[in-house]
Order: C-alpha cells, then sequence, then structure tokens
C-alpha cells in the first residue's frame, strides 16, 4: 500500500563508528534536527525515508555500515538509481512529499519528486535552516499546500 505522505531527511556525515539502523547511524546536529522535524510532521500513513548519498532512499529500520560520502562527490546515488528505489520501495507516485535537507539533497529528491515540499529552501545559511526546522517542529511554520 502505497504512503500517505513521504517526508525525506538527509543523511549526515557524522555517524555511529559501528553498523546501526539508518534512524540511528547519523548523529550529527542537522541531521538531527532534520529528523526532530520529520517525526513532528509526521502522521499515521506518513514513512519518513533517509537521503544517503551512498545508498539512496534508505527506510529507518535498514541497518548501513559507517561510509564517508556526500552528495554531488563521485560514487553519490545519481536520479536514475533515486527513481528504481523509490518504485521498488512504492513510494514514486506519493504525492505529498516533504523534503527536510539542504539543497543538494532537495535536488536529488526531486528526481523522484519534481514537486516535493522543500521547506528549507530559501532559508539561508545552516542556522536559519536549523530555525526554519524548530518552528516546523514547533507548528510556526505551515508547509505550503
Amino acid at each position: 500500500m502505497r504512503p500517505a505522505r513521504v517526508i525525506v531527511v538527509p543523511c549526515g556525515a557524522a555517524k555511529l563508528d559501528r553498523p546501526a539502523s539508518a534512524g540511528e547511524l547519523y548523529t550529527g546536529s542537522f541531521h538531527k534536527a532534520c529528523r526532530r522535524a520529520a517525526d513532528a510532521l509526521a502522521r499515521p500513513g506518513t514513512t519518513v525515508l533517509v537521503l544517503s548519498a551512498l545508498h539512496g532512499l534508505v527506510p529507518l529500520d535498514r541497518v548501513l555500515e559507517p561510509y564517508e560520502l556526500r552528495m554531488g562527490q563521485p560514487g553519490s546515488v545519481t536520479g536514475d538509481e533515486l527513481r528504481a528505489q523509490a518504485r521498488e520501495l512504492g513510494v514514486d507516485r506519493t504525492a505529498e512529499v516533504t523534503v527536510l535537507a539542504g539543497s543538494a539533497y532537495t535536488a536529488a529528491a526531486r528526481h523522484v519528486w519534481p514537486h516535493a515540499a522543500a521547506p528549507l529552501e530559501g532559508a539561508g545559511g545552516m542556522g536559519y535552516q536549523l530555525q526554519r526546522l524548530k518552528a516546523l517542529r514547533e507548528g510556526r511554520y505551515a508547509l505550503a499546500a
């Protein structure tokens, strides 16, 4: 069954030094802020996915080895790979998609969902993005309908 909503959060450079689920592997403050906002926005029928530069679209319960790769670097996931993964996960035709990520990850996610909401777009630097994530989490910033 197709989820009613998908929320995509980015991977992060800071990781545990051992294999862990995608929901636990990433330890950086930006990733954690994105996850907190995603958890606050999620409602029944929502699927939260991590967009990993190496592995692509990853369910939170999938175990990953630590790795070092950023979106756009050689070896990072391609748009074609992301589209294929989205089909495999059954989320390629989900109408309501929100990407809580910086510009490189938002651009990658839009290979799958061109009209995805991206509330961090235009938020400026990291500090402003963290403020926007906090506002989303606290219900002080509404997603465009």
